[in-house]
């Protein structure tokens, strides 16, 4: 079993930019999905009515999505995606601990982990003189080093600034608006910052240097 190679391996393996998204999105909207019809589901399916509250089924839903995510991506391209596996992980530690314990304190803390995991790796690497951004991005555009090294750094301090948000949140509001929040807020977020880096991205692009050429 492999992980992803770099960016610009030759034997890389890539998946289409929509079924990324839908295999790293599709878990979260799943997610909310459980947690706002846990009670129609829990009626429907009795059986589920030992895990608890919604926020409960909406975990277990969560963990099963990811692994299965998770599962697809290796049968398609024969490697694990590095940074959807971190996720994945820390989703089924905390899941299981949010389950186990009846707590979903550990299934909020999660996108805190992740999100700090996820920005000090990469600004770590960066430290290491490593741009592992390239990982994430590579099948979306091709940059040279030093746009990879700009985006890295950016993209590693906007993570650890959603995991202060996320701490904000779910210490402030219910359950109900941490998970809504989670798809109607992280998600917008997310998207205005990634359009906000066009312009980097576009003075780096190792496609438009070459049509130049």
């Amino acid at each position: 079993m492999e992980f992803e190679h770099g960016p610009n391996a030759p034997d890389r393996k890539e998946l289409s930019p929509l079924l990324k998204l839908l295999l790293e999105m599709g878990p979260l909207a799943l997610f909310f999905f459980a947690n706002a019809r846990g009670e129609a589901i829990v009626s429907a399916f009795p059986a589920l009515q030992g895990l608890g509250g919604p926020i409960f089924l909406a975990t277990a839903v969560f963990m099963a999505a990811i692994t299965l995510s998770l599962v697809v991506s290796y049968v398609l391209t024969r490697r694990l995606p590095i940074m959807p596996v971190v996720s994945g992980v820390v989703v089924l530690v905390f899941g299981a601990l949010t389950l186990l314990l009846h707590d979903e304190l550990f299934i909020k803390l999660k996108p805190t982990i992740v999100n700090l995991l996820f920005g000090g790796i990469l600004l770590g690497g960066l430290f290491f003189g490593k741009s592992l951004l390239g990982y994430v991005f590579d099948s979306v555009f091709r940059l040279d080093d030093d746009g990879w090294r700009k985006l890295t750094f950016r993209w590693g301090v906007f993570f650890l600034f959603l995991a202060g948000l996320n701490e904000v949140i779910w210490r402030s509001f219910s359950t109900d608006f941490w998970v809504s929040f989670k798809v109607f807020g992280m998600m917008p977020i997310t998207l205005v910052f990634t359009i906000a880096q066009l312009p980097l991205i576009h003075r780096h692009s190792l496609d438009e240097k070459e049509e130049q050429g």
